[in-house]
C-alpha cells in the first residue's frame, strides 16, 4: 500500500504527480500512505521546482473508496490504543485541510469509486476532473461514522438539501450528477490520461501561482472533454425535486419517515434508502447537526468539529460495530447502540460537539 511519487520535468519547471497505489483495498488511505502524501505536499509547497500537482489513482482501481477501515478497525477494537486510531484520524485530517490550502495549482483526475475521505480528497483539490466511470458518494452512516474531512464544508454548498440527502443515504452520483451539482468541474474521456500529462508537462511554468494558475485553468478549458449529453443519464436530475420535498423541514425524524416512506420507483432510489434503514441512528443526528452548524463556520472550524466528532465516534461503539458488520464478519446485520432515531439521548449526540479546540489546543495545528 504506497503512493507513487514522479517530479515530471516540463518546458519550464516540473509537475508533482502523485499516484495512490493500493489496488487491494481501492485505493484506501492507509496511515503508511497519508504519511507518504503529506510528506510529498509539504516538501513540495516550498519547491521552486515543482509548480503544479496532479493526484489520480493507479489502474481500474479507481481515485480511492476512503478511509482504511481494516486499519482502523484493528486500532479501534484495542481498548488501550484509541488514541492511535485518533492519531490516524488526525493525520487524514491534516493532509486534506493542508490540500485544501495547498499554495500552488492541484488537479484531480478522478475515476471509479470516489468515497468517503477519497471524496474529501478529491473535492480539496482546485481542479476536479472525472471520467465517465467515476461514482461519488458519503456512505459513512453505513458503518457509524459521519461524511467527515471537511464534508460539513462540501456538502452544504450543494443546491437544496442534497448534502444531507447523501449523508444520511450514502447515495451514488455519476459524473453527470457530480458536474450537474459543482463537485467536479469537467468530465475527460477514459483514454485522455496521458494526454492531459503530455499537454502539461509541454508548458513552461512560472512558479508564480498566478500566472500558473490561469495557464493550467486554459490548458484544460482547450482539453478534449466529453458532452453532457454523451455522458451517463443523471439520477439527481430525475429525482431532486423529490430530494428538496421529503428532505424539507425542522425536523430530523420527520424527515426520515418521508423518506422512508416514498414511494419512488427508481432502483437508484431505492438503493439509498436501503442504506438510510440500515444505518446508524447516532449518525444520523451527527449528520443533521454538523450540516447545521457547519453553515456559520470557517474552513478550520469545520475541521476542528469533525475532528472532534471523530474522536468520539472512537470512543463509542457504533464504529466497531458498523466495520464490523460490514467489512470484517460481513454478516450485514450491525447492532447499533440505539435502535431508532427518536431512542437517541440528546446527550449522546452533544458528546461529539466538545472539545472546541483553539489555536492553542488543536490537535492538528491548523494555521
Amino acid at each position: 500500500m504506497s503512493v507513487e511519487v514522479q517530479e515530471l520535468p516540463c518546458r519550464e519547471g516540473h509537475i508533482g504527480l502523485l499516484t495512490l497505489n493500493s489496488p487491494a483495498t481501492l485505493n484506501a488511505l492507509s496511515e503508511v500512505m497519508i504519511a507518504q502524501l503529506g510528506d510529498c505536499l509539504e516538501r513540495w509547497a516550498t519547491d521552486e521546482r515543482i509548480c503544479v500537482v496532479l493526484i489520480r489513482g493507479a489502474g481500474k482501481t479507481g481515485f480511492s473508496s476512503g478511509s482504511d477501515l481494516r486499519g482502523l478497525y484493528q486500532s479501534v477494537t484495542e481498548p488501550k490504543n484509541k488514541e492511535a486510531a485518533f492519531s490516524i484520524l488526525r493525520h487524514e485530517y491534516e493532509l486534506i485541510y493542508a490540500l485544501r490550502r495547498f499554495p500552488k495549482p492541484v488537479v484531480a483526475l478522478g475515476h471509479g469509486p470516489i468515497m468517503g475521505s477519497g471524496l474529501g480528497l478529491f473535492s480539496a483539490c482546485r481542479y476536479r476532473l472525472l471520467t465517465p466511470d467515476a461514482s461519488l458518494a458519503t456512505p459513512a452512516m453505513s458503518i457509524g461514522l459521519f461524511p467527515g474531512v471537511g464534508a460539513g464544508w462540501f456538502l452544504n454548498r450543494l443546491p437544496g438539501r442534497l448534502g444531507l440527502f447523501m449523508g444520511l443515504t450514502g447515495a451514488h452520483l455519476n459524473v453527470s450528477d457530480a458536474l450537474r451539482v459543482g463537485l467536479a468541474d469537467m468530465a475527460l474521456p477514459n483514454t485522455n490520461h496521458q494526454e492531459l500529462l503530455s499537454n502539461l508537462q509541454a508548458e513552461r511554468w512560472s512558479g508564480n501561482r498566478a500566472a500558473d494558475d490561469s495557464r493550467l485553468f486554459r490548458l484544460l478549458s482547450q482539453a478534449e472533454t466529453l458532452d453532457y449529453p454523451a455522458l451517463p443519464a443523471s439520477q439527481l436530475e430525475q429525482h431532486e425535486r423529490d430530494i428538496a420535498r421529503l428532505c424539507a423541514g425542522s425536523s430530523l425524524p420527520e424527515i426520515i419517515d418521508q423518506l422512508l416512506a416514498a414511494r419512488i420507483d427508481s432502483e437508484w432510489w431505492q438503493a439509498s434508502v436501503k442504506t438510510l434503514k440500515g444505518g446508524c441512528p447516532v449518525s444520523a443526528w451527527l449528520i443533521w447537526n454538523q450540516l447545521q452548524k457547519a453553515q456559520q463556520m470557517s474552513l478550520k472550524d469545520v475541521f476542528r468539529m469533525e475532528l472532534a466528532m471523530a474522536w468520539e465516534c472512537v470512543r463509542r461503539p457504533d464504529l466497531e460495530e458498523g466495520i464490523r458488520a460490514r467489512l470484517i464478519d460481513r454478516d450485514q446485520s450491525p447492532e447499533w447502540s440505539f435502535a431508532r432515531i427518536r431512542d437517541v439521548p440528546d446527550a449522546v449526540v452533544d458528546a461529539h460537539f466538545v472539545p472546541v479546540w483553539d489555536d492553542q489546543t488543536d490537535p492538528m495545528n491548523l494555521e
